[in-house]
């Protein structure tokens, strides 16, 4: 199937995404967020900080309806694409919003591949999910995991688990002798253990299992394919993320440059403030092109969705890492202080950056899967 034309970002969609980019700058999270950051100026010593974020407000999200965007209308959602779930995963980055969307939207695409339509109908009545994955190596590939599956009882770790605080239940891949499968248990059954991260308006962590009692996603034997089907969509709400914090960046970056002075002119009107600015709005532009690509092919043509969530994922790693150097230099001193939201900006970016691989590793992964596709 041809893709269709401006990505699939139809009339209904941008009304979505405008009705979501309003109601987040009434909100103004980082003004919510800040009075709980006093003394996790040092991420790195003292205990694991755990990310505050607004259950007030995530009851209004799940009132607006966005949890629901991916989930089936057999299973109670709203049925639509991957296109429109970036839509509004690229407000939630711009918008540096501490929320469980992000691993509920990431939830939904896995259960939708494994057709569970009883587990995303928990999804509908408004259960929060995240990504239990990883095994200690950090790897994507799909039989990555360190937690074991003895019939429905689960132990073991998954590391690097988003917004563990945040969320009610986790998708866990699990290994047994018939191979990978993937369930679901409850956050309140598990030992959760926080990281130490530089990320301001997220937390992470281990889930530590000993006989948890699961629910079964994809049977033992399906859960990598089903998994590796999912990839595309978990890489591109991710980039869909970063590019709306860079989006955020560079137009900060642009006013600052309109008012701050130097020998009586804005900063501004010089080429050495220019030039990056306008560099970040190519890069920005570039890598957004490269998300919403990925989110139709996905929709569209799902055989070469991997390919272009990769791409989408490294210029994303790549946009994240000059826009937040170039925002944090042009702000100057402003840039690095704790009352700058620069500084929370690029703390979150350099935490994205890496999740999930970094551009390097999805560049040569791009490589690899453009030779199979070939």
């Amino acid at each position: 199937m041809t893709q269709p034309r401006d990505f699939g970002f139809d009339e209904e969609t941008g009304m979505l995404k405008d009705a979501a980019k309003r109601f987040l700058d009434e909100k103004r999270p980082l003004d919510q967020l800040r009075p709980h950051l006093a003394g996790t100026e040092d991420p790195y010593h003292g205990s694991a900080r755990e990310a505050w974020f607004d259950q007030d407000s995530w009851s209004e999200i799940q009132g607006l309806g966005w949890h629901l965007l991916a989930v089936p209308e057999n299973a109670g959602g709203v049925g639509m694409g991957l296109v429109a779930a970036a839509a509004i995963q690229e407000e939630i980055g711009r918008a540096a919003c501490p929320t469980p969307l992000t691993g509920t939207l990431q939830a939904t695409f896995v259960l939708r591949e494994a057709k569970a339509d009883k587990l995303l109908s928990q999804v509908a009545e408004g259960t929060s999910m995240a990504l239990a994955i990883h095994g200690e190596d950090g790897s994507l590939e799909p039989d990555s995991t360190d937690v074991t599956a003895n019939g429905t009882s689960l132990s073991g770790t998954s590391w690097y688990v988003q917004d563990i605080h945040k969320v009610d239940k986790f998708v866990v891949s699990a290994n047994s002798e018939q191979g990978i499968g993937l369930y679901l248990v409850s956050a309140g059954d598990c030992d959760l253990q926080g990281d130490k991260i530089v990320d301001l308006t997220r937390d992470q962590g281990r889930v530590v299992m000993n006989g948890v009692e699961a629910e079964v996603i994809a049977a033992p034997g399906d859960g990598a394919e089903v998994l590796s089907r999912s990839l595309s969509a978990i890489l591109t709400l991710l980039a869909a993320d970063m590019v709306g914090a860079a989006e955020w960046q560079l137009q900060a970056t642009t006013e600052y440059a309109k008012v701050r002075t130097q020998f009586d002119r804005p900063i501004g009107f010089f080429q050495a403030v220019k030039h990056p600015i306008v560099n970040m709005m190519i890069s920005t532009d570039e890598t957004r092109s490269l998300v919403y690509n990925a989110a139709c092919a996905y929709d569209h043509e799902p055989q070469d969705a991997l390919r272009c969530a990769l791409m989408a994922k490294a210029s994303a790693s790549e946009t994240a890492s000059f826009c937040s150097n170039r925002s944090t230099q042009l702000h100057g001193g402003i840039g690095f202080t704790w009352e700058s939201d620069v500084q929370i900006y690029h703390k979150r970016q350099m935490h994205s950056q890496f999740l999930h691989g970094d551009a390097g590793w999805h560049r040569a992964k791009t490589a690899t899967v453009s030779l199979l596709v070939s």
